[in-house]
């Protein structure tokens, strides 16, 4: 489920912080987020594919992670984050 380069560059565009981030926690969290998306809908068809779940678990650990980071280092940006990627509801 990987992303293809035409969506990642636009998920770099938009979540990045200044001009030549590529690699910033805001922009790994909106590709993880993404492709925990993508993944879960395939999921949702592929209900018996235990090691993309494995994956899936993995991932959604990964972002929590980096969510903390980012809260402990600014949370004003913690919560615009969120808000923009419309997690935790």
């Amino acid at each position: 489920m990987a992303l293809l380069q035409q969506r990642k560059q636009e998920l770099i565009s938009e979540y990045q912080v200044h001009e030549t981030d590529t690699g910033s926690a805001d922009v790994q969290v909106a590709m993880l987020t993404e492709r925990i998306s993508r993944l879960s809908n395939h999921l949702k068809s592929n209900k018996k594919d235990h090691s993309s779940r494995t994956g899936l678990l993995k991932m959604i650990g990964q972002r929590k992670r980096l969510l903390s980071y980012i809260q402990k280092q600014d949370n004003d940006r913690y919560r615009a984050l969120i808000t923009r990627l419309g997690i935790r509801g």
